[in-house]
C-alpha cells in the first residue's frame, strides 16, 4: 500500500521521509501550486480549490489513497466544505481522500480525547476557524492560542525550542491534548520532546496527516515512542 500526500508548497515537507523512516511505509509527496502564501482567508480559499489539488495528481500514479496535507486550506471552508473538499479529490483520484483537517478530528477520536487546546502559528483569526471546525467534531476547545505567523515560509523556520515553547503557551490545565495544526511547521522529530514538555498527547500536522494515510489504507505501525501517543493508540 502506497500513500500520496499533496503539500503546497515548500515549507516543512521534509517532515515527510523522517516519518517515512518511522513508520516503515512508502509515503509519496507531491507539491501543489500555493499560489499566494498568506494564512488570509482569500488565500486560503484559492489555495485549497479542487484545480489546484488535482493538477497535481499526476505526481502520485498507482497510490492507494490520498491526504490533502494542508489544515487552513481545508478548513477554512468550514465541516462541509471540507468535506466536500475531500469527496472531490477522492473522485478525481479514484481512491479513498481526507485533509489534515479531519485527521485531526479523527485523531483526537482515536486517542478518546475531547478537551482540546490549540497552539497555532496562524493569524487570531485563521485559528479561531480551526477552533470552530473542532467544535464541528465534536470537541470542546478550551483555549486557542495564535501566534499571528502570515507565511508558510516563516512558519518552516522555527526551531525545536520554538515549536515546543508554542505548545506550551497554547497549552490548557485541563486540556487532554494540545494541537499544532499547521503542516508548514517542523514537527516529525519533536515529537518526543513536545509529549515531555507538555506531560500529555500532542498532535502536530504533519504526524496526524501521516496517521490519517495509514488509517485509510488499514494499516497500522505499532508502538513507537518516536511517533507520539497517537501511534500508540493504534493508529
Amino acid at each position: 500500500m502506497t500513500i500520496g500526500f499533496l503539500y503546497p508548497g515548500h515549507s516543512a515537507e521534509d517532515d515527510y521521509p523522517v516519518l517515512a523512516d518511522l513508520t516503515g511505509e512508502p509515503l509519496r509527496v507531491a507539491h501543489t501550486d500555493i499560489g499566494e502564501d498568506a494564512h488570509r482567508m482569500d488565500a486560503l480559499l484559492r489555495m485549497g480549490a479542487l484545480p489546484r489539488l488535482t493538477a497535481a495528481l499526476v505526481e502520485l500514479p498507482e497510490v492507494d489513497a490520498v491526504v490533502w496535507a494542508c489544515t487552513s486550506a481545508s478548513f477554512v471552508y468550514g465541516w462541509d466544505g471540507a468535506l466536500e473538499q475531500v469527496r472531490e479529490l477522492s473522485a478525481a483520484a479514484g481512491v479513498p481522500a481526507s485533509s489534515t483537517s479531519f485527521a485531526f478530528a479523527h485523531a483526537a477520536h482515536a486517542l478518546g480525547v475531547t478537551r482540546l487546546a490549540v497552539a497555532a502559528t496562524y493569524p487570531a483569526d485563521v485559528a479561531g476557524m480551526f477552533a470552530e471546525f473542532l467544535k464541528a467534531a465534536g470537541a470542546q476547545v478550551l483555549s486557542t492560542r495564535a501566534r499571528g505567523i502570515v507565511t508558510a515560509a516563516e512558519v518552516g523556520t522555527l526551531g525545536r525550542a520554538e515549536v515546543v515553547e508554542l505548545a506550551r503557551a497554547g497549552d490548557h490545565p485541563d486540556a487532554e491534548a494540545v494541537l499544532l495544526p499547521d503542516t508548514a511547521l517542523h514537527t516529525a522529530a519533536h515529537l518526543t520532546a513536545l509529549e515531555e514538555a507538555l506531560g500529555k498527547p500532542v498532535l502536530t500536522a504533519n504526524q496526524v496527516t501521516v496517521w490519517e494515510g495509514l488509517r485509510l489504507v488499514g494499516r497500522t505501525v505499532g508502538e513507537r515512542p518516536e511517533l507520539g501517543a497517537l501511534f500508540a493508540a493504534g493508529g
